[in-house]
């Protein structure tokens, strides 16, 4: 199982793209607190995420939280503009953990020296004067490869 782990979101659409790619994916999201949101019956209709319920979904009050959780990766990857190595240079594996920061400000300095160079990736970008991709968008392109590096989405459907 692949996880995807959302620092911080702020934005209940991105958050919800990304639950239902996890949906999808067979994949556990995490949510680390404080949100930007409030996940209540009426902004998941908002916000389009009517299959919330069937999401693998774990919700940690902070860092510090999913660190001890039971259900958190071991081994776990930053995406972020601030690194060096591609993450089609990652070697992923069955049971890692995609971390994002939040939409506004991104990852937090202690959050880049706690997960180490080695497992900090970034997703190239052909105009680096422009500022980041949308945070789905981000983790859609993220998850999509560590699946395909570890088989576990398979083949998929036949068309």
């Amino acid at each position: 199982m692949l996880h995807i782990v959302l620092y911080r979101p702020e934005i209940a659409p991105n958050t919800g793209n990304i639950g239902r790619m996890c949906a999808l994916t067979n994949s556990r999201l995490h949510l680390i607190h404080p949100l930007g949101f409030v996940i209540n019956d009426r902004n998941l209709r908002r916000a389009g995420m009517d299959y919330w319920r069937a999401l693998d979904v774990h919700e940690h009050a902070d860092w510090a939280a999913f660190r001890r959780s039971p259900h958190a990766p071991r081994r776990l990857w930053l995406f972020t503009t601030k690194a060096r190595r591609s993450f089609w240079q990652a070697d992923f594996q069955d049971g890692d953990g995609l971390v994002f920061g939040n939409e506004g400000s991104g990852a937090p300095d202690w959050l880049h020296a706690e997960i180490g160079e080695d497992f900090r990736v970034t997703i190239p970008q052909a105009n680096p004067a422009l500022r980041s991709l949308n945070l789905s968008t981000a983790a859609g392109i993220a998850c999509y490869e560590a699946l395909r590096q570890t088989g576990l989405l398979g083949a998929g459907r036949p068309n």
